[in-house]
């Protein structure tokens, strides 16, 4: 027998139908039934058998789900496919459309108690968020599907938890973000769950943020599972994503030809699914392919173009990491001035609690361009905030980095002793890349 509601509620449901429809308790109970027998059911004083219940249906004009849960017929069924469309025009990067989709969908499935389909309009929601930069909300909009989840197994509440992560990491939290991922990965692999689809979503999604504290070992064995799970996930968002996730780590290897390759799968995927940010993501990695092989005017093409895509559906937080990349670019070119000011007014637009890493490297360009037009004063102050942004986010490798900018700049107006420990700093930071809050890299899938 199925879900349905208690007898009390039952019978009150089947007297108010039966009245609707102008019957008379005899005229409800002919001729499989008695009168008595319906009068005992509506009172709430016995538990209608499923075959009574569609006999009942039947002379009430109604399905079967529908007199035992009070759920419209194919409710179900039609809310999902309106998921299904919510997913589609948050993926063709229409988040607002996609909100007031996904707000509907929550509020039905709240008032008919479909626990399943309020976590997956709440996931939606918190995508939405993460879209347009608002991270907090999104967190909260994943820790209540994570909720609604609760009793499911461990892949059904890795997105909500993946979602939860990027979240973090988005917002400059680093370590917090590599400790959700890496804690799930080991549950998942130690516990035997292989789930392809759940562990590729995992590891693609770990590499940004081992790409950014410094932990690129760890960022190429992410890769290398993520690789070899690909070909049994069934679902080609997630094979795209991940050829995008892991484009970043052959860059760092200098492999920049297969990164590139890497990305061109990625975007063929998108591409006939429509997937419009993604799409704009792989511009904007593909110009940063283009731009560290040295091709600038390529690069500046992909990243403007990344930037029209994602301006133009309202991808917040996504525009403004894409224009510090661009304005990298266009201060290589030599046009340092349209640089600063794309920099400075996205700076705007971040915080330390909003886009944190990529504030900081705004501030480490405006700092390096401040130099080359011999503003030392300028070019410290934009520094120091930068560093103080990345150790609020453990971006180790940025920091070591900065410290040696730092460093070359105190030395150079003869503060040696001031430049000594800044580099101090930078080594401190460069001995521990990689260190992650749970200390040992998560276990191998079996794969």
């Amino acid at each position: 027998m199925g879900e349905r509601d208690d007898p009390e509620t039952i019978g009150r449901r089947v007297q108010q139908l039966r009245v609707e429809r102008g019957l008379t308790q005899r005229q409800l109970a002919e001729p499989e039934y008695t009168p008595a027998y319906i009068s005992t059911l509506e009172a709430g004083r016995v538990r209608p058998s499923d075959e009574a219940l569609r006999h009942l249906a039947v002379r009430l004009g109604v399905a079967f789900d529908e007199l035992a849960t009070g759920r419209p017929a194919r409710l179900v069924t039609e809310l999902r496919l309106r998921l299904t469309e919510a997913q589609r025009a948050l993926a063709a990067g229409e988040a607002e459309a996609a909100v007031e989709q996904y707000t509907a969908l929550l509020a039905e499935a709240e008032t008919h108690g479909l626990a399943e389909e309020q976590a997956a309009a709440l996931l939606g929601l918190g995508e939405c968020a993460l879209e347009t930069g608002e991270l907090r909300a999104g967190r909260e909009y994943f820790e209540r599907a994570e909720r609604h989840l609760a009793d499911a197994p461990l892949p059904a509440r890795v997105p909500a938890l993946r979602g939860r992560a990027v979240a973090h990491y988005l917002a400059g939290e680093l370590r917090y973000a590599v400790y959700l991922l890496e804690s799930a990965l080991d549950e998942l692999n130690r516990g035997g769950l292989h789930d392809p689809d759940a562990l590729l979503l995992l590891y693609a999604s770990v590499i940004g943020p081992y790409m950014d504290m410094g932990a690129h070992a760890r960022a190429a064995q992410a890769a290398e599972y993520a690789l070899a799970l690909a070909p049994q996930s069934g679902d080609p968002a997630l094979v795209a994503r991940m050829h995008r996730s892991v484009a970043r780590t052959l860059l760092a290897e200098g492999r920049l030809a297969e990164a590139d390759a890497s990305l061109a799968k990625a975007a063929e995927l998108y591409r006939g699914l429509h997937l419009r940010t993604e799409l704009a993501n792989c511009h904007w990695m593909r110009g940063y392919v283009h731009a560290q092989n040295g091709e600038l005017e390529r690069a500046e093409a992909e990243l403007r173009e990344a930037l029209t895509m994602l301006s133009a559906r309202r991808a917040a937080l996504y525009s403004s990491q894409v224009t510090v990349e661009l304005a990298d670019v266009l201060h290589r070119r030599g046009a340092s001035a349209e640089a600063a000011e794309l920099l400075r007014d996205v700076l705007g637009k971040l915080s330390p609690e909003r886009g944190a890493v990529h504030a900081a490297a705004a501030h480490r360009l405006l700092g390096i361009i401040a130099e080359d037009a011999r503003d030392t004063e300028g070019a410290e102050e934009h520094y120091v905030r930068a560093m103080s942004l990345l150790e609020r986010a453990g971006a180790a490798g940025d920091l070591a980095d900065l410290c040696r900018l730092l460093g070359d700049l105190l030395r150079r107006t003869g503060r040696t002793e001031a430049a000594l420990d800044a580099y101090r700093t930078g080594l401190g930071h460069r001995t521990t890349p990689g260190t992650t809050t749970l200390g040992p890299a998560p276990a191998q899938p079996p794969v």
